[in-house]
């Protein structure tokens, strides 16, 4: 090595490559497409400016992104006006933007514009074809890369909300130029074999116990390249073919994809896709125990009602029984005994049913067994009142012919006839003197 030869540390040298970019090009005009834009907390934009051949990174600090008139977002086209320089820290090359002015739509986002224009207009969006989602499914279906972080999030929440629940993971690849065929035949494959154990509920071989309830379809947050395959046609076709209901849950709240719109359910993230999929176990527990609670306090409230409808029942009865003599007391007879048989069977079935009513019922049955007897002995007495013997008690008499005829009127006897008059207590036998 030459002894007079001049050695950089790698600053000095970063601080050359920066002052030959910045004094060598010095200030331009950059049109290309936006993409990975960050908004950084300290309120400075990092972002790649792009075209079909090559990328730049471009930063834009908090002083110079205020007089921006417009909302940048990835895929856009802008003209930047801005610094070529580098990065000393790091070494990298980048662009610092100072002016940006909107250029027109991005390739991407123009073709997002018209896929979505055009399947809008066939009412793959409309609300009327949304599935409604199950309130319980039993197993859920995932469609996203088995490595990234969206997966471990959408199974933590799902098991954490509901332990039991079944979960198929179909690992697919979700960016690059395979990952939109590999997501749509991913999502036409559970329904398929769905669809196969449905119609073959019997059978126990695999296919026919991969049915899903529920499919959850998406990835993590990234740019709109990143995202793209969940904005290709074949994967919003697979989605609005399938039998299953499907929800979308691509990348952060702010980004939406084709998916989204064509899916059952759009979820902002995956984590929140896990949390609109299935309840909290423990909070479904406690409601259905606070319904049981109200179930059992309606069917009390119910026997409370029954239980004071049967004195008129009672009443009823008895009334319609007080019209016959001999006869309905018999009837009465049987149906007190009758109505005894009902209720005790009907007290053993509410004590099966309902223990805590055993006590009320044994007392409802003793009531009616008292007030049924009290009816028959006051019937009785009215069968005696209007009996002929009742009459006689009112000190009334009945006179008869030697041959056993009620006598009625006077023209039917003679002078010198013997008669038989009763009296309530004992009789006497009479002859017959004179007659008016």
């Amino acid at each position: 090595m030459d002894e007079n030869c001049k050695i950089y540390s790698v600053t000095e040298l970063n601080r050359i490559a920066r002052m030959t970019l910045e004094n060598g090009i010095g200030e331009v005009w950059v049109e290309g497409e936006i993409s990975r834009l960050t908004r950084h907390a300290s309120g400075h934009w990092y972002f790649t400016l792009k075209d079909e051949a090559a990328a730049v990174s471009c930063a834009m600090f908090k002083q110079n992104n205020a007089m921006v008139l417009f909302h940048p977002k990835d895929g856009i086209k802008v003209r930047v006006l801005g610094q070529a320089s580098l990065y000393e820290a790091r070494g990298n090359y980048q662009l610092i933007a100072h002016k940006m002015e909107e250029a027109g739509k991005g390739d991407l986002q123009e073709q997002f514009e018209k896929l979505k224009a055009k399947l809008a207009a066939e009412g793959l969006f409309d609300a009327d074809r949304k599935k409604p989602l199950p309130m319980l499914p039993r197993k859920i279906g995932v469609v996203t890369s088995p490595t990234g972080a969206a997966v471990r999030d959408i199974i933590n929440v799902l098991t954490r909300r509901f332990p039991n629940l079944e979960i198929l993971l179909a690992p697919v690849t979700v960016q690059g130029p395979t990952a939109a065929k590999s997501i749509a035949k991913a999502i036409r494959y559970l329904n398929k074999v769905t669809q196969a154990s449905r119609l073959h509920p019997d059978e126990r071989d695999a296919r026919a116990t991969l049915g899903i309830d529920l499919l959850i379809v998406g990835r993590g947050g990234g740019s709109l390249e990143d995202l793209w395959a969940f904005n290709e046609e074949v994967v919003a076709r697979a989605i609005a073919a399938s039998d299953i209901p499907v929800i979308s849950a691509v990348g952060h709240e702010i980004d939406f994809t084709i998916s989204d719109f064509v899916a059952d359910l759009r979820a902002p993230t995956p984590s929140a896709a896990a949390e609109l999929a299935v309840p909290v176990q423990s909070e479904l527990e406690n409601q259905m125990t606070r319904l049981a609670a109200r179930l059992g306090g309606s069917l009390r409230n119910r026997a409370l009602v029954l239980r004071e409808k049967i004195p008129g029942f009672r009443q009823s009865m008895n009334q319609s029984l007080r019209a016959g003599l001999q006869q309905r007391q018999q009837r009465i007879d049987e149906a007190a005994l009758r109505l005894t048989h009902e209720l005790k069977n009907s007290v053993t079935i509410q004590k099966q049913r309902l223990p805590s009513l055993q006590q009320s019922m044994r007392h409802a049955l003793d009531s009616a067994v008292k007030e049924n007897a009290q009816s028959v002995m006051r019937l009785k007495a009215q069968l005696r009142a209007l009996s002929p013997l009742g009459v006689l008690d009112r000190g009334y008499s009945l006179t008869e012919t030697a041959d056993g005829t009620v006598v009625r009127d006077a023209t039917a006897v003679k002078k010198g006839d013997r008669l038989k008059t009763r009296f309530a207590k004992g009789s006497v036998t009479s002859e017959i003197l004179s007659k008016e």
